[in-house]
């Protein structure tokens, strides 16, 4: 992780393949600080799609996989209520009437 830290302070992009081990890295072995530098100076330095596709591979290696016991169509629905908008919840109230109607509802976030 600290090589990653040292470069992006740096001001030098991550290739794909480093995004992707950060994101590893940070499921599996950095410390807290570790992480806090890693996404303060990325954000500062401002990220790339290569880094952002490259974390999304990580983090996608690493996800669960679940097998709802639903026939047909399944809805996902997200919120994490980070909008910094102050808008009402509307995923929320999208997976109530949605499922109210009849259709299978996966929320999380």
């Amino acid at each position: 992780m600290i090589e990653f830290i040292q470069k992006i302070t740096a001001g030098e992009n991550l290739t794909s393949e480093e995004s992707r081990s950060a994101i590893n890295s940070i499921f599996t072995d950095a410390t807290d600080a570790q992480i806090g530098a890693f996404l303060t100076a990325l954000k500062m330095k401002g990220e790339t799609a290569e880094e952002i596709a490259g974390m999304a591979m990580g983090m996608k290696e690493a996800a669960n996989t679940i097998n709802p016991k639903v026939s047909g169509t399944l809805v996902d629905t997200c919120g994490t209520g980070g909008d910094s908008s102050h808008t009402i919840n509307i995923s929320t109230a999208s997976a109530i009437i949605t499922s109210a109607a009849g259709v299978p509802v996966a929320k999380h976030g």
